[in-house]
C-alpha cells in the first residue's frame, strides 16, 4: 500500500498530483495548484471529469470551449463562504490565469460524458451544520449524491471547529455491496486555523490489517483507499478539509465501525 500521507511538494506552483495509479487504486485524482497573481495553469481532462474548486482567492477560467469569467470570492478558506467551483467533463481542455493569489483544487474521476460543463456555486450551496456535541461540523456540499452534476465525483468540504472530531462515528465505504456499502475511494486535502498547527486522521480497518495514525499538517493529502477515517482538531486548530470520492456507482452509503454504533444508534 502506497504511503497514506502525502506532504505538497512545495509552497508554490502544482503541489499536490495524486493520480489513481501513484495512489494504488482506480478512481479517484487530486492535484492542487498554488498560483500568485498572474501565473496560469493550462490542463486537459482527458478520460476523466473534473471539478475546479477555488479554495481561496480568485482566477479566470477557460474550459469546454467557453470562457467562465472570474471565479472565487473567499481570500481565506476559513471565511467558510460557499465555493465558487467548475464541473468540467472529460475530453475538454481548460486554462485558469490567477487575479489575485489563489489555491485551485482539482478533484478528478473516470468520465463518460453524461453531463455538461457548468458552474457549480456559489449559489445553491449553504453550509449545514452535521453532528452533535464535540463532534458537531459544518459542510459545503459541492457534488455530493443529491447533486447531479457528475458522473462519478463526489465532493464536499467540511469546517471542523477546534476541539472537535469528523468523519466520526468511524465509519468505512469500501465493499461494492449497495444499498448497505458502497465503494468509495477518497482523499482529504486538510487545512488548518492557525496554519502552524496540526491535526490527527487515523486509518484503518476492523480487523487490523490497515492501522495507521497520522499528524496532518497545513496542506498535506490523506488517502483513504478502505477501512474507517476519522479525523481531529485539537484544541486551538481549527480544520477544513476537501473530500474527493469516487466509485463504481456514484451513492455514498457506509458501515459504522461496530465498536461506535452505539453512538450513531443513541444520536440518529
Amino acid at each position: 500500500m502506497p504511503d497514506l500521507l502525502r506532504k505538497p511538494s512545495g509552497s508554490h506552483g502544482k503541489v499536490h498530483d495524486i493520480t489513481p495509479g501513484d495512489a494504488g487504486w482506480h478512481y479517484v485524482g487530486f492535484a492542487l495548484h498554488r498560483l500568485k497573481a498572474g501565473e496560469s495553469v493550462i490542463d486537459a481532462t482527458g478520460d476523466r471529469e473534473v471539478i475546479l474548486v477555488m479554495v481561496d482567492g480568485k482566477a479566470t477560467v477557460e474550459g469546454a470551449g467557453q470562457d467562465w469569467g472570474e471565479l472565487g470570492e473567499r481570500m481565506d478558506v476559513f471565511e467558510k463562504t460557499p465555493p465558487h467551483c467548475l464541473y468540467l467533463p472529460n475530453g475538454m481542455d481548460w486554462r485558469a490565469e490567477a487575479t489575485t493569489d489563489c489555491t485551485i483544487a482539482v478533484c478528478s474521476a473516470p468520465g463518460q460524458g453524461g453531463h455538461e460543463a457548468r458552474r457549480i456555486g456559489p449559489d445553491g450551496i449553504t453550509l449545514t451544520e452535521r453532528g452533535k456535541g464535540v463532534n458537531t461540523r459544518y459542510i459545503n456540499n459541492i457534488a455530493m449524491e443529491a447533486e447531479d452534476y457528475c458522473d462519478s465525483l463526489l465532493v464536499t468540504e467540511v469546517f471542523t471547529p477546534d476541539g472537535h472530531w469528523s468523519s466520526y462515528p468511524s465509519h468505512r465505504h469500501d465493499e461494492d455491496d449497495y444499498p448497505r456499502i458502497t465503494y468509495l475511494e477518497e482523499t482529504y486535502y486538510h487545512r488548518l486555523n492557525p496554519g502552524t498547527g496540526f491535526g490527527i486522521q487515523r486509518v484503518y480497518t476492523e480487523d487490523g490489517t490497515l492501522d495507521e495514525t497520522m499528524a496532518v499538517s497545513d496542506g498535506d493529502v490523506v488517502l483513504v483507499p478502505r477501512g474507517h477515517h476519522p479525523c481531529g482538531a485539537p484544541y486551538g486548530f481549527e480544520m477544513y478539509y476537501l473530500n474527493v470520492m469516487a466509485g463504481p456507482m456514484r451513492k455514498w452509503r457506509f458501515q459504522a465501525d461496530p465498536a461506535v454504533q452505539w453512538i450513531m444508534d443513541r444520536d440518529a
